[in-house]
């Protein structure tokens, strides 16, 4: 029932199929990360760790993703994705057993280190294959269905793998994992076909093709660009391609996207935003018990209410930004983001300060909205401005720094909690960490404000590119 209830709302049983499929790649890789977080205060007894430890864990991870990420992207652009993708989980699945396995915090570090090289693989692809199965118009309401499971994948490894660890032992955890690994294995092989780039072999909605016959001139496919047109924004010659960039050097085409003035400061954007998200997953669980005092049992209880608020926020931030843009309103692929950030900030200040869970929970459901509600339109603006031969070393530029960010992220945070905690309070160290870590994301708002202003000329300039190089 539900999904035949998804397959109406994205316009077809294929549509959603590729969605779904899409958004658990993402769910599992959120899931692991998630976990960690929730089996923190069982490693630390099993393996006798600190908090900084714990983030080293994650820092490994994410930091080793982003050395691979660069790579990955060329590969990409020039391999046949979805069997990149199968690679990339089948050994996500057996570095996740690894993990399991392990007799020693070393041991468990490396098979870190081995999950997060093959994990970078999600980014590059996902954002690919998007760009060449859906439409421009529809990028920022699709982004927000794929980037879902980021969000379920998330609740599902603090609750239920969480809390499998720690009913029985965090191994269990990390070898069920494994095997939801290889499930989703044969999923992606069974059912994700490799699209033609370029957009030739794009999936419109069922039904489109009847209905838009009945509007002269309507067209889905580059709404974005329609509106740019319509204004005569003209491109920057210095950054209009001429040649295809398909066989383009790895280093050119980092630093090519680099001189992309939107594309470079939504990577820095997304950079900050994953940079509080990765220390808010490490430590919520461990922050919540000891700041309202309450149980593993009652923390699992809340998550739910909270990730409905970030499910919401997902689903609602593409949506209103694609809808905004139909409007003619240009910027609102990056408008929308900068002011869900402000909100966040806006919401989490007061939750993190009160000490009344009554309270505290409207606010980090409002929170969890708006901090969620930004990435579809910004995942979607990323697209736009970027020649679609380009897609994958873009997108693993952005993961590349992203993953920085992710990696020292749970370090700070640790070592943050480390030197701020009261040894009669622990939780204290917590909070103050977290209110410190509200600055880059307050800053998030500032960057995207100035991302209004290039990012029109920056379309004009790839579909600029994207002429002059058929």
């Amino acid at each position: 029932m539900l999904l035949r209830r998804l397959a109406t709302v994205v316009g077809g049983r294929a549509r959603a199929q590729v969605i779904v499929i899409l958004a658990c790649v993402l769910a599992l890789d959120s899931a692991d990360k998630g976990m960690v977080g929730a089996l923190a205060p069982a490693l630390r007894q099993d393996l006798g760790i600190n908090e900084t430890e714990v983030g080293a864990l994650v820092a490994v991870s994410s930091g080793a993703g982003a050395l691979a990420a660069l790579p990955v992207g060329l590969l990409t652009d020039r391999v046949n994705r979805v069997r990149l993708l199968l690679v990339s989980i089948a050994l996500w699945a057996a570095a996740m057993a690894a993990g399991g396995l392990s007799g020693s915090f070393e041991m468990l570090l490396c098979s870190r280190v081995a999950l997060g090289a093959v994990s970078a693989t999600s980014g590059p692809t996902i954002s690919s294959l998007v760009g060449d199965y859906f439409p421009v118009a529809e990028r920022g309401r699709i982004y927000g269905f794929i980037l879902a499971g980021e969000m379920v994948g998330a609740g599902f490894g603090l609750m239920v793998i969480g809390d499998l660890g720690y009913l029985l032992t965090w191994r269990l955890s990390f070898c069920f994992l494994a095997l939801i690994g290889l499930a989703l294995f044969w999923t992606v092989k069974c059912g994700l076909a490799e699209p033609a780039r370029g957009g030739q072999s794009r999936m419109e909605p069922e039904g489109w093709r009847h209905r838009s016959r009945r509007r002269k001139g309507a067209r889905r496919d580059d709404l974005a660009r329609e509106v740019v047109k319509r204004r005569a924004i003209a491109p920057d010659p210095a950054l209009v391609l001429h040649r295809d960039p398909a066989r383009m050097p790895l280093w050119h085409a980092v630093v090519y996207t680099l001189l992309i003035p939107t594309n470079r400061l939504l990577i820095v954007a997304s950079a900050l935003g994953y940079f509080f998200f990765a220390g808010l997953r490490t430590f919520t669980v461990e922050f919540v018990s000891g700041h309202y005092g309450l149980g593993k049992v009652e923390v699992s209880l809340l998550i739910p209410i909270v990730g409905l608020g970030a499910l919401a926020g997902v689903l609602c931030g593409g949506r209103l930004a694609d809808r905004l843009m139909r409007r003619r309103r240009t910027d609102a692929r990056v408008v929308v983001p900068g002011w869900a950030c402000v909100v966040a900030v806006a919401v989490f200040l007061p939750a993190i300060i009160t000490t009344s869970l009554a309270a505290a929970i409207p606010l980090y459901t409002a929170g969890a909205f708006a901090l969620a509600a930004a990435n579809p339109p910004l995942d979607a603006a990323r697209l736009d401005v970027m020649h679609f031969r380009l897609w994958g070393r873009a997108e693993s530029t952005r993961t590349f720094l992203r993953m920085g960010a992710e990696a020292g992220s749970p370090l700070v945070f640790g070592f943050a909690v480390d030197m701020l905690s009261d040894p009669a309070s622990p939780a204290s160290g917590l909070e103050y960490a977290f209110l410190i870590m509200l600055a880059p994301l307050a800053a998030n708002g500032v960057i995207l404000w100035r991302a209004r202003h290039t990012y029109a000329r920056d379309v004009a300039t790839a579909a600029a590119s994207e002429e002059s190089t058929r």
